[in-house]
């Protein structure tokens, strides 16, 4: 898929090299203000370390990465946040003792007054917070629950209201639906439209069509550290989408291998069955001893 508007985030011929191993090999994506580009594959697929490059934990090898259209040049992840390129990762950074107004504020917590005399602000965190979560379309009960008690999809939903609120302008997103039951996965699809429609650009990776079809405009799949297809919306209809996720040839020889091993085994059944019916056929009948047999 061309790029034929004006991309907030791009990458292009992206390459990452350990060595003599090859983790990402002319990688190609953009997003857009206000759209999901959805990056999918299978675990080995490069996924994880495509992340590192767009959050600035690497530099790539070869390519080159521009946001607003101007090239970028990472030497931290915090260079990446104070230009607006968010990372919710699968663990969420967050401390489950602590509140949720303070995980919502962790690092950059609001304080009062100067010098010595500095103190949190406590009621600002908690009105911010609860404003903040609502914006989103998420009401909590109390800021000042602790994260733990939060399900899965609520910790995802607070850390992706975090992100939005310290100005991302693009918000990556590591399989935040990976761990989470069905119900839970919806909250977080939920919540990610609602990132969108506030004109932010979402790279959600996943490794599960399912996930990625409702809420994407564009999906890259990843296979090997390369790009194995990219396709709008328009250009693919689901079946496909997980057609190619599962790798189409890979599948169909599985298939194949699958029925020949089935068929394998329902031989080797019977010819265990027709020994077992011989053998049966030498033993003495119950009650017999052997001097018995062959007397008239």
């Amino acid at each position: 898929m061309s790029n034929n508007g004006t991309a907030l985030l791009e990458i292009k011929n992206i390459s990452k090299y350990f060595g003599s191993v090859i983790a990402l090999q002319d990688v190609s994506a953009f997003v857009r203000a206000g759209e999901v580009t959805c990056l999918l594959g299978d675990n080995g697929a490069g996924k994880s370390t495509l992340i590192k490059v767009l959050s600035g934990v690497h530099k790539a090898t070869e390519g080159e990465y521009l946001f607003n259209g101007e090239r970028q040049d990472f030497d931290s992840p915090r260079e990446a946040l104070e230009l607006g390129i968010a990372t919710v990762y699968q663990d969420l950074a967050m401390i489950p003792l602590m509140s949720v107004w303070r995980n919502f504020f962790l690092g950059s917590e609001p304080t009062k007054g100067w010098g010595p005399f500095k103190y949190f602000d406590a009621k600002f965190g908690k009105e911010t917070t609860t404003s903040e979560l609502a914006k989103m379309g998420i009401d909590i009960r109390d800021p000042e629950q602790t994260v733990g008690t939060l399900s899965g999809g609520e910790r995802q939903s607070v850390a992706i209201a975090r992100a939005v609120y310290f100005g991302a302008k693009v918000l990556i997103l590591d399989e935040p639906t990976a761990a989470l039951g069905v119900k839970q996965a919806g909250v977080v699809l939920k919540y990610i439209v609602q990132a969108k429609n506030r004109g932010i650009g979402v790279i959600f990776i996943t490794h599960n069509p399912q996930h990625a079809y409702p809420v994407g405009d564009h999906f890259v799949i990843l296979r090997r550290g390369q790009v194995f297809g990219d396709f709008s919306k328009e250009e693919i209809p689901l079946e496909q989408l997980v057609q190619m996720m599962a790798g189409g040839a890979d599948l169909e020889a599985l298939k194949h291998e699958l029925e020949e091993a089935s068929q394998q085994g329902a031989a080797e059944a019977a010819g265990l069955a027709e020994t077992a019916e011989a053998i049966g056929s030498d033993l003495p009948e119950l009650g017999e001893t052997p001097g018995e047999q062959g007397e008239s």
